[in-house]
């Protein structure tokens, strides 16, 4: 049986108006094409679903039961294009977003999530945590829509990286380190020299899930042949701050992550001449253009840029605040 859903349409019409003339009109087609579109539904079913008479149509009763599913069916059949069409521009359906605790403590991770709740009021945001390569493997298997990451891990084919922000790396002590006493002074000195860290003990995010942060000073001590030694290496940078807490040790952190533990860590710069800086990477699949995944993806890089240029006007920018 082939039964299409215009034939329900035609159907519908028909039952209405009780006229093949006035149906034909209010579907805008022509009565002759609509009396034979109506016989092969009749045809295809088997059964007569008008009675003809001089005046119009009357529904037999077989037209009284399709009458009932033929409504449902349309019914459902416009709901479901209308679903797509809110699918499609981005307006209706779910987004899932994996982030790392450094990436979720930068502000513009909240920024987000508000903007697009208030533009995309039937869009629902499912968020989780986990590390970089986690989230980056989820992303590429299509368990995850997108990721807030760092530094950049192994990259899978087709899984696109795109940085939306940059920010300072900042060294994180035990507020009793010895390094805060140097000279007698009780004060946080306004930065570090990388030939202070001579032997000190850091704690590391655990380098495979994201080596470019710590790689990157790693080799800038080196370069000025400072030996740090490396004591402890986590899976998440709050437990990295969590440690640096209870004593165990130094490590680095983005800028935006000062405000963790301020009653027991004291945050310092590092020396102008080290360069280090933690990106803020926006992770998806490269054919993720369309739908409420896409609308998400172009909302974040809206912002990054809005962001980043009121970063930039600043005279003291500073990442930990939501601008």
């Amino acid at each position: 049986m082939h039964i299409e859903m215009r034939h329900l349409r035609y159907f519908l019409a028909a039952a209405q108006t009780g006229h093949m003339t006035q149906a034909a009109e209010l579907l805008g087609i022509q009565q002759p094409p609509l009396s034979q579109q109506i016989k092969n539904l009749e045809r295809e079913l088997g059964v007569p679903l008008f009675t003809r008479h001089a005046r119009g149509l009357r529904l037999t009763q077989a037209g009284l039961t399709l009458q009932k599913d033929a409504r449902r069916l349309v019914d459902e059949f416009q709901a479901m294009q209308a679903h797509m069409r809110r699918y499609l521009d981005g307006s209706e359906g779910t987004v899932s977003v994996g982030f790392t605790s450094s990436s979720a403590a930068h502000a513009f991770t909240p920024l987000v999530l508000r903007r697009c709740r208030r533009k995309y009021p039937s869009v629902q945001l499912v968020v989780s945590e986990n590390h970089a390569a986690a989230i980056t493997e989820a992303v590429a298997s299509a368990q995850l829509d997108c990721g807030f990451v760092r530094a950049s891990v192994a990259w899978p084919e087709h899984v696109v990286q795109h940085v939306l922000l940059s920010e300072p790396m900042w060294l994180a002590l035990p507020r009793d380190h010895a390094l805060l006493n140097l000279g007698g002074s009780r004060r946080a000195p306004a930065s570090m020299p990388l030939t202070a860290l001579q032997d000190q003990a850091f704690i590391f995010v655990r380098r495979p899930e994201a080596p470019g942060l710590y790689a990157n000073f790693e080799q800038a001590c080196a370069a000025r042949q400072v030996r740090i030694r490396v004591t402890a290496e986590v899976d998440r940078m709050m437990t990295a701050l969590n440690l640096v807490a209870a004593g165990v040790g130094l490590t680095i952190v983005p800028e935006s992550m000062r405000s963790v533990h301020r009653h027991a860590i004291t945050f310092v710069r590092l020396d102008k001449s080290v360069a280090l800086a933690a990106p803020l990477t926006l992770i998806y699949r490269e054919d993720e253009d369309h739908g409420p995944v896409g609308s998400f993806i172009a909302l974040v890089k809206q912002l990054a840029v809005s962001k980043a240029e009121a970063l930039a006007a600043s005279p003291h920018p500073d990442p930990t605040t939501t601008g």
